[in-house]
């Protein structure tokens, strides 16, 4: 089944283009389902709305279509994925309060927080995925799904900075 994924990826342009070419070339690429923001030197957001099959297949093809027109580029961010109380409560159509309670204030385990501060943050696939098996909560497939991939991607692209002689004893910390 087609279905429409939401999400937004970010690139590192490493070669100056001009920034309406771009854009255009962006477009003529396949990115046509996506808002393209570059206000920032050598950098490119797009936002998209892309049916495909699965979330999987929405993100890969839209990375493939940035790297047809800019095969330099690198991928900063893909989002959703780190989310504050306030985007779960924003995405779950609930109050901050509310989002609070479930998470912050659970009686139940909650998933950890990546950042504990203020604000704190959380991987969205992870609240997700709580919140339909331990809340049972309604949950959006096609939301979670892309939360995973997106969270996916963020943390190999992460794992990727770590230093190879040190990556299996780093493992070892957390496990």
């Amino acid at each position: 089944m087609i279905v429409g994924y939401d999400f937004c990826l970010k690139f590192e342009l490493n070669d100056l283009i001009d920034r309406d070419e771009l854009v255009e070339r962006l477009y003529e690429s396949g990115c046509d389902d996506a808002l393209i923001g570059t206000g920032r030197e050598g950098k490119v957001g797009l936002d998209f709305i892309r049916e495909a099959e699965s979330a999987y297949a929405a993100i890969s093809s839209a990375i493939a279509d940035v790297k047809r027109v800019v095969p330099t580029a690198t991928l900063i961010e893909a989002a959703p994925d780190l989310v504050s109380l306030t985007d779960v409560a924003e995405i779950l159509g609930c109050s901050r309060q509310n989002a609070r309670n479930l998470i912050v204030d659970s009686k139940s385990i909650a998933p950890l927080p990546v950042y504990d501060g203020t604000p704190s943050l959380w991987h969205l696939a992870e609240v997700l995925s709580w919140l339909k098996e331990k809340k049972n909560y309604a949950i959006d497939e096609a939301t979670l799904e892309v939360a995973k991939i997106t969270m996916g991607l963020n943390l190999a692209r992460s794992w990727q900075k770590v230093d190879a002689s040190i990556s299996d004893r780093v493992k070892a910390l957390v496990a």
